[in-house]
């Protein structure tokens, strides 16, 4: 089975734990695009459910798919989000980002009763940090931000190459909301909460890639079959 079956198979299992009246959040990603899918199936069969979109891309399917929207402004609280990860350790903390859409993503799943993370298996690790880790920057003073994060980071125990993203067209990747994204190429993360507090206290940076205590609940799918795993 390939990998896009095997996220497929992890969305249709997080769509069990969907019912109707639902308000939800709707992550960002191939993982979460098949969820996306298979949630607009069950609307189009009567489902009733409204959904909150992590990225513009994703409101774009979430339309096409017939799935009701509306915003964090209209609702104050949501029942679940359903979104992928690039990274998975055994406390549930994330690396996600790779889509670009961690700063809205992160704002959905704290203002959600539940995150339910959805996956191949190949995203579960012991230690986070072999995949580079999205910080998402204001481009101005963008020299002095990358100081601050290395400071950061050696004081955290980790160092790597940090790598200004871009897009396909070779220009500067710019999300959503305007800003840039530097990768950080650490290798491992010893101290995952320690370094998600350290960033979040630069002025420069704007959001990063490091999802902490927010999964309630990991659907990885594998070879094997479908693994879930829930935090206490």
């Amino acid at each position: 089975m390939n990998p896009d079956e095997l996220k497929r198979q992890a969305a249709a299992r997080a769509l069990e734990d969907v019912k109707s009246g639902m308000k939800l959040g709707l992550g960002t990603g191939s993982t979460a695009k098949h969820f996306v899918e298979l949630l607009g199936a069950r609307v189009r069969d009567g489902l009733e459910v409204i959904g909150v979109p992590t990225s513009e891309a994703t409101r774009n399917d979430a339309i096409r798919c017939g799935i009701r929207l509306t915003t964090l402004d209209e609702v104050d609280r949501l029942d679940l989000t359903v979104d992928g990860a690039d990274e998975v350790d055994g406390a549930l903390n994330l690396i996600k980002g790779g889509g670009g859409a961690l700063l809205r993503e992160k704002i959905v799943a704290a203002a959600s009763d539940r995150m339910t993370v959805i996956a191949d298996e190949t995203k579960w690790v012991e230690t986070l940090g072999r995949f580079p880790l999205p910080v998402e920057v204001i481009p101005f003073g963008l020299g002095a931000t990358r100081r601050a994060i290395e400071t950061a980071f050696a004081a955290c125990g980790v160092s790597g190459q940090l790598v200004l993203r871009t897009a396909k067209d070779g220009h500067v990747f710019v999300t959503d909301g305007g800003h840039w994204i530097v990768d950080a190429h650490l290798g491992r993360i010893s101290d995952a909460p320690h370094l998600a507090r350290s960033l979040g206290l630069i002025p420069g940076v704007v959001e990063h890639g490091l999802f902490i205590g927010l999964a309630s609940k990991a659907i990885l799918a594998g070879s094997q079959g479908i693994r879930v795993v829930e935090r206490p």
